[in-house]
């Protein structure tokens, strides 16, 4: 289903994505790379794209990220995938988009961080609920024989509707089995 020769993926086999998302603003810094808010331009829609440049060393982690994205992102607790784009460009480097949901309310590390900053503590019941939600979404990789291995409050990023979303595939997952 996915562009591949073998086993690596062929980053040229991509759709370039200025033909459909326009950058509005940074929203945050990665693993790899900085994260974007686009919009789409076919039909106003709004997303995060994780702008990468395809080194070779991470090659098997892009693909990895990629490929548990394409395969798990149907459940409520994982971010959504909208695609991958590659953007070649000889004068700033080649680029490989991630697009993503946009996930407005920021990691729990950001909501932690700000509650404390005000002198607040999270009320315990806020807490149980976002750790239910994380460990439904790690129960979803888990039947599908993946393990996350990059479980923290910056991976887990909160909706602006009180959703709750595991991100960040990058580092090589182990397969169960």
């Amino acid at each position: 289903m996915f562009p591949q020769s073998g086993k690596a993926i062929v980053f040229d086999n991509f759709p370039d994505p200025t033909d459909t998302w326009d950058i509005v603003e940074t929203i945050g810094k990665g693993t790899y790379g900085k994260v974007y808010k686009v919009l789409n331009k076919i039909d106003g829609s709004k997303a995060a794209v994780k702008i990468l440049d395809p080194i070779h060393d991470i090659d098997e982690e892009i693909e990895a990220e990629y490929n548990i994205l394409k395969a798990l992102s149907d459940h409520a607790n994982v971010v959504k995938f909208y695609g991958m784009y590659y953007k070649k460009d000889a004068k700033c480097g080649d680029q490989l988009w991630l697009v993503l949901e946009l996930c407005n309310g920021g990691s729990v590390t950001d909501l932690s961080k700000g509650m404390l900053r005000r002198g607040e503590r999270m009320e315990e019941s806020i807490l149980a609920y976002i750790l239910h939600e994380a460990l439904m979404g790690l129960q979803h990789l888990h039947v599908n024989n993946t393990i996350h291995r990059d479980v923290k409050g910056n991976n887990i990023l909160l909706t602006t509707q009180g959703g709750v979303k595991l991100v960040d595939f990058g580092r090589i997952p182990r397969v169960i089995g």
